[in-house]
């Protein structure tokens, strides 16, 4: 008998997408994961999710490839109209497939990108959610850290960009990233939190103290403005550390980024 097929995982999002909406996203998982990439035997990321049009996934193969040459990315969509639509684009280093968080792949890839997916679920859902794709990352080994799950969410055409990044064992860090030229003041960078701090956003929570200090630091560099946004931002951030866990330095966040320990973000209780 044949195998029965198996149910893919998930539920049908909007599937909203313009091109070129995740490039600080891929931007920065090919500075920060190329070279796990490059020492994986057989580097596959999935785009999970891409949407009612395959340009998300057509972009991050060329952008990984430009930090590590033979990766292959699979685009996974659990509507199966969707997968049909996006064949005419497959090539060399590029397949689609119809499944959802299963991840329907037989070997465990080394980046998982989801990118305003999980915006449109329930809260209570995002931990087991999460549980299940980093269960299908490569694992970690005495010369690896394993594959990273990058989930997150942006605005329509990719100004602003919060993500969350996982290893197999849990989240490891938050990102904030943004078109400074365009941001009024940090914290306007809230309604694009990801799904699990979006509504931890109140007094209390760690992710609402760090935006209010964000604020407060952006207020006291203000004289650097008048030097551009971008030293703005830097001078910003450079106070930020004496009091949160800025994982990053100079380079980054000389790109409109910021990168955060999850523990110091991560939702009480």
């Amino acid at each position: 008998m044949p195998a029965r097929a198996t149910r893919p995982v998930g539920t049908v999002t909007r599937g909203t997408t313009n091109p070129n909406r995740l490039r600080r996203m891929d931007r920065w998982i090919a500075a920060t994961h190329g070279a796990e990439l490059r020492r994986a035997a057989d580097p596959v990321a999935v785009d999970l999710g891409y949407g009612a049009a395959p340009w998300t996934a057509v972009e991050l193969l060329h952008r990984l490839r430009d930090a590590a040459p033979r990766t292959r990315v699979v685009g996974v969509e659990i509507d199966p109209a969707r997968v049909a639509a996006a064949e005419p684009y497959a090539r060399e280093g590029l397949a689609f497939r119809h499944g959802g968080f299963e991840i329907p792949l037989p070997q465990r890839p080394s980046l998982i990108r989801a990118a305003n997916v999980l915006r449109q679920y329930d809260e209570t859902e995002v931990a087991a959610v999460w549980e299940r794709l980093c269960a299908r990352l490569a694992p970690a080994t005495a010369h690896s850290r394993g594959g990273l799950l990058v989930e997150g969410t942006c605005d329509e055409i990719g100004r602003r960009h919060v993500w969350v990044a996982l290893g197999p064992e849990g989240p490891r860090t938050v990102t904030l990233a943004a078109r400074l030229g365009s941001l009024g003041q940090p914290s306007d960078l809230a309604e694009r939190l990801p799904k699990a701090l979006i509504h931890r956003n109140v007094p209390g929570e760690p992710v609402h103290a760090f935006l209010r200090d964000f604020d407060r630091a952006w207020a006291a560099a203000a004289p650097y403005a008048s030097y551009g946004a971008r030293q703005r931002w830097m001078r910003a951030v450079r106070d930020l550390t004496a009091d949160w866990p800025v994982t990053d330095g100079p380079a980054r966040w000389r790109q409109g980024e910021v990168t955060v320990h999850w523990a110091a973000l991560a939702p009480r209780g």
